[in-house]
């Protein structure tokens, strides 16, 4: 069962029909997004305790209206970078469903750019960087421990943030489930779903399909913890991140080989967009690794911290 809107879990729990047009898959990304920010605020105060990252420098316009630059502890930066990673990974994740569908997009432009569905998860992780790294280096902070601080905050955002796939049922769905594959203790639940109340109104023949949602969640959570046992690595800064990259593009990379997507011909090989960027990922990660799995001294030279403004 699907609940695009809030409306329909009240509706399914109390039998109230309540006019709440409030979308179930907004309301817990918000949630994912807020979750990372704190985490991320979390790491951010640690390092900056320790010593490791030192202030970041805002500019700020006074009462006189005079603009200044004033230092203030890095985690202060991260409501900032939220909103502007986040509003820019939109844009990109959009734009990267478009070129995914340029058939669809050609036939009706307007409604596919403002579909209340259709986004690329990894056009938002790519532009969504980009943006981040330009705040980062606006604010005077060092980038790769930056990347480092906010690896195991993205994928615990990724992970919530798929629940919100799951429970709107936008789409983010497998192929039809082998159901003599099925082992016989696991639910039926987790191997096969019709989501039935979908937000496209799709109607999925029984069995139903693989909840590739689910499985998205339950890999990335266990790769958030992987990332936040390994946070106080004494690797070279970046190393956290390369590691990200690698399980992220390894994730998707296994999930896409259940998912129905749009295939692309690549040098005489088929594959879809979202396999296309994995492997690019998976494969910067690996070089990342190679370069940076080096370990530093112990005790650290520490980075003198502004006092608070």
């Amino acid at each position: 069962m699907s609940y695009p809107y809030l409306s329909d879990v009240i509706k399914d729990l109390t039998g109230i029909d309540l006019p709440l047009p409030i979308a179930t898959f907004g309301l817990l990304v918000a949630c994912a997004i807020l979750a990372g920010g704190e985490c991320l605020k979390r790491e951010l105060a640690r390092l900056y305790a320790a010593g490791r990252i030192g202030p970041a420098h805002k500019r700020v316009k006074g009462e006189d209206g005079v603009v200044s630059e004033v230092a203030v502890p890095p985690q202060e930066i991260v409501n900032d970078l939220s909103f502007i990673v986040v509003l820019v990974g939109v844009v990109g994740a959009r734009l990267f469903h478009i070129l995914e569908h340029t058939d669809q997009f050609m036939a009706d432009p307007w409604s596919m750019i403002f579909s209340r569905s259709g986004l690329s998860v990894f056009g938002g992780l790519i532009l969504g960087t980009v943006a981040g790294v330009i705040c980062v280096r606006r604010w005077k902070l060092p980038i790769r421990p930056l990347l480092d601080a906010v690896a195991p905050a993205m994928m615990l955002g990724y992970a919530l943030g798929r629940i919100g796939c799951q429970v709107s049922g936008d789409g983010d769905w497998g192929t039809a489930a082998n159901m003599a594959l099925k082992p016989d203790w696991l639910p039926t639940w987790f191997w096969a779903q019709t989501y039935d109340n979908n937000i496209f109104g799709e109607v999925l023949a029984a069995p139903g399909v693989y909840p590739t949602s689910i499985y998205e969640t339950v890999m990335a959570l266990a790769c958030f913890g992987l990332l936040w046992a390994l946070r106080k690595h004494r690797f070279l800064s970046g190393w956290l991140f390369s590691v990200y990259l690698v399980l992220a593009g390894l994730e998707r990379l296994l999930i896409e080989q259940i998912r129905v997507n749009p295939k692309i011909t690549l040098g005489g090989l088929q594959a879809s967009q979202a396999e296309i960027v994995a492997v690019v990922l998976t494969l910067a990660g690996l070089l990342g690794l190679a370069l940076l799995s080096r370990r530093v001294s112990a005790v650290a030279r520490p980075i003198p911290a502004a006092p608070q403004a």
